[in-house]
């Protein structure tokens, strides 16, 4: 794992190509029973515009039984949820699986610790898919 400099994310090198860790990470939202509310294929749309771009997919992603008592506790929280991973090919032709680190949302929006754990589990679906 490899975090930016104070801006809250964490990348963590993927072992696949970035379709094959989207792929991999929608099979293990689905045997868990997380809604993927959506994928959105950055350099697909580029395409559309006669422009190129690295293959970029960000998945959002969630559960309203462990997201909403996050917001009501800290409802600022709810613009930085649902969950949101980014996999994306860098300019080496490294794939890599970016997410917010759950302690920077915990402080950026005073999210009570013990409802951190319903936000820490993104970092394992991150290392999940990268594997």
């Amino acid at each position: 794992m490899k975090p930016h400099s104070g801006d809250g994310l964490i990348d963590i090198p993927s072992n696949h190509s970035v379709d094959e860790t989207v792929e991999k990470l929608k099979g293990i939202l689905q045997a868990k029973g997380v809604t993927l509310f959506a994928l959105v294929d950055h350099s697909g749309e580029a395409a559309k515009v006669e422009m190129k771009m690295r293959p970029t997919k960000l998945l959002i992603f969630g559960n309203p039984k462990g997201g909403t008592p996050v917001m009501l506790a800290a409802p600022s929280i709810a613009i930085d949820l649902p969950l949101k991973i980014l996999i994306w090919e860098d300019a080496q032709g490294k794939v890599l699986v970016t997410y917010n680190s759950p302690a920077y949302l915990q402080k950026r929006h005073r999210v009570p610790p013990d409802l951190l754990q319903n936000i820490v589990v993104v970092e394992a679906l991150a290392k999940a898919a990268a594997e």
